[in-house]
C-alpha cells in the first residue's frame, strides 16, 4: 500500500514531527531512522523497516507454495525464485514511491525519506502542494508507474516461454504491479486516488480542507468495505477461485489481512484529516500574539525585586540586560517556580537564567510553520521576541505556543 502523503509538519504536544515535535522538544534528527538505510536515489534516503522482512518471508512461502504446483521440478529451490519475486516486488513498490519523490522535488517540496514496509512504501513529503494541479500530478504519477511497471513485465513476457521460472516471474510481477496501480487509484485517503479525489474537491470548492475531508471519509468508507467485503469476495469466489469451507485456516487469514488493510486505511484516513486540521491552523501561531510582556533586569538582581517589577508592570517574563540595556538571558520560569518564596530576596536572577543564542531571538512577526520550523531550529523552552530593529519585544514560551495550538485544534467544527 502507498501512502506518499505529507509526513506532517511540527505540531506542539506530540513526538517526533510525523507529526513532529513540539518547539520545546529535541529537534529532530538531520537523518531520520525507519530501519536499514538503503541508499539515497535523488538525494532522498530509503529504509526498509524491519516489518518488510516479515513480509518478505511471508511472499516467500506463499509464492514457493504456489511454484510447487506450477513448476514441481523446482523442489526446494522455488523458495529462492520467490524470495528473487519479493525482492523484484519491493523494488517495483520503490519506483513507485521514487515516481513521487521526484515529482515533489520537481515542486520544490521536500521529502524526508522513502520507507519500505508492511504494506507497500511512504514517500514522507514535507509540505502541502501549492495547488490542486500538482496535488493531482504528484498523487497519478505514482500510479501511473505501477501501470507502466505492468506493461512492461507485460512486453518481456512475450521474449519468454511460457511455465518457465522466468515466464512465471514476469506474470506475477506484472499482475502484481497492476494490483498495486487499482488498489491506489481507490478514492480514499490515505491512498493515492484519494489525495487526487482531494484534488479535485480542492479544484471545484477553491478549499483544501474541503477536499480532505471529503476524501477522509471516502477513505474511512472504504475501510469498512475491506473489512467486510475481502472475506466475502475470496470465499464467494471471486477472489478464491470457488466457494471454501468458512471457519478454516484460510478464512482466517483472509479476516485478518482485511483487518489490517482496514486499520491502516482508517487511521490512515483519520490522521490525513488531523493533519488537515493542523495545516489550517497554523496561521493562529503568531509570535507577536503568543509573546508575554518582558521586564528588563541586571543580572545581580535579586528574583524578588525583579518579580515585584514584573508585577507593577503587568508583565509575566524577565529579561536579563548588561549595563546598556542589551539582552544577555532569559530567566526560565521553570527555574523561578522551583525557588520557595522566603529565598527569593537571596537569589539572583543571573542564577536562574539561560544564555542567549542566535536562535532564541525570534522576529515577532513570524508565524505558523515558519515559527514553529524557527523553534524547532534551537530548542529551548523560553525565546526573546524583537522587533525588526532589534528592540526587545517580549518573551515566547513555548508552553504557550503548545496551549493556544492545543486550543485551535478543539475548536468546534475543526
Amino acid at each position: 500500500m502507498d501512502d506518499s502523503g505529507d509526513s506532517g509538519r511540527p505540531q506542539p504536544g506530540a513526538g517526533d514531527p510525523d507529526p513532529g515535535a513540539g518547539p520545546g522538544k529535541p529537534k529532530r534528527p538531520a537523518e531520520p531512522g525507519g530501519g536499514l538505510l538503503m541508499g539515497r536515489p535523488f538525494g532522498v534516503p530509503v529504509y526498509v523497516a524491519p516489518s518488510w522482512f516479515v513480509v518478505a518471508a511471508l511472499i516467500t512461502w506463499v509464492f514457493g507454495g504456489q511454484l510447487d504446483r506450477v513448476l514441481p521440478e523446482l523442489g526446494a529451490a522455488r523458495y529462492l525464485v520467490a524470495l528473487f519475486f519479493a525482492i523484484a516486488f519491493y523494488a517495483s513498490v520503490l519506483v513507485h514511491e521514487l515516481a513521487h519523490t521526484v515529482a515533489a522535488l520537481r515542486y520544490k517540496l521536500p521529502v524526508r525519506r522513502i520507507q519500505l514496509q508492511f504494506f507497500g512504501g511512504v514517500s514522507e513529503i514535507e509540505k502541502e502542494s501549492e495547488t490542486p494541479g500538482r496535488e493531482f500530478v504528484l498523487a497519478f504519477v505514482g500510479p501511473l508507474l505501477s501501470l507502466l511497471l505492468g506493461g512492461v513485465f507485460y512486453g518481456a513476457m512475450q521474449l519468454v516461454e511460457p511455465g518457465t521460472v522466468p515466464g512465471v516471474l514476469l506474470a506475477g510481477l506484472m499482475i502484481s504491479n497492476l494490483i498495486v496501480a487499482a488498489f491506489n487509484l481507490l478514492p480514499g485517503l490515505p491512498l493515492d486516488g484519494g489525495r487526487m479525489l482531494r484534488a479535485v474537491v480542492w479544484k471545484i470548492t477553491g478549499k483544501p480542507m474541503s477536499g480532505t475531508i471529503a476524501a477522509a471519509w471516502v477513505g474511512r468508507g472504504l475501510a469498512v468495505v475491506v473489512l467486510v467485503g475481502l472475506p466475502l469476495l475470496t470465499h464467494t469466489g471471486t477472489l478464491g477461485g470457488g466457494s471454501q469451507d468458512i471457519g478454516g485456516v484460510e478464512t482466517v487469514m483472509d479476516a485478518l489481512l482485511a483487518a489490517i488493510l482496514a486499520g491502516i486505511i482508517w487511521t490512515g484516513a483519520g490522521n490525513s484529516l488531523r493533519m488537515a486540521r493542523l495545516r489550517e491552523h497554523l496561521p493562529d501561531l503568531r509570535a507577536r500574539t503568543l509573546t508575554r510582556r518582558a521586564v528588563p533586569v541586571e543580572s545581580a538582581t535579586p528574583l524578588s525585586e525583579a518579580l515585584r517589577r514584573a508585577n507593577e508592570a503587568g508583565a509575566r517574563a524577565l529579561v536579563v540586560v548588561d549595563g546598556q540595556g542589551n539582552p544577555k538571558a532569559l530567566v526560565r520560569e521553570a527555574a523561578i517556580v522551583g525557588v520557595p518564596e522566603h529565598r527569593r530576596p537571596w537569589v539572583a536572577v543571573s542564577g536562574l537564567a539561560q544564555d542567549l543564542t542566535d536562535g532564541m531571538k525570534v522576529p515577532a512577526e513570524l508565524a505558523g510553520e515558519a515559527l514553529l520550523d524557527r523553534l524547532k531550529a534551537t530548542p529551548a523552552t523560553e525565546y526573546l521576541v524583537v522587533e525588526e530593529t532589534g528592540e526587545i519585544y517580549g518573551v515566547l514560551s513555548t508552553a504557550d505556543v503548545e496551549r493556544a495550538f492545543v486550543k485551535a485544534m478543539a475548536r468546534p467544527g475543526s
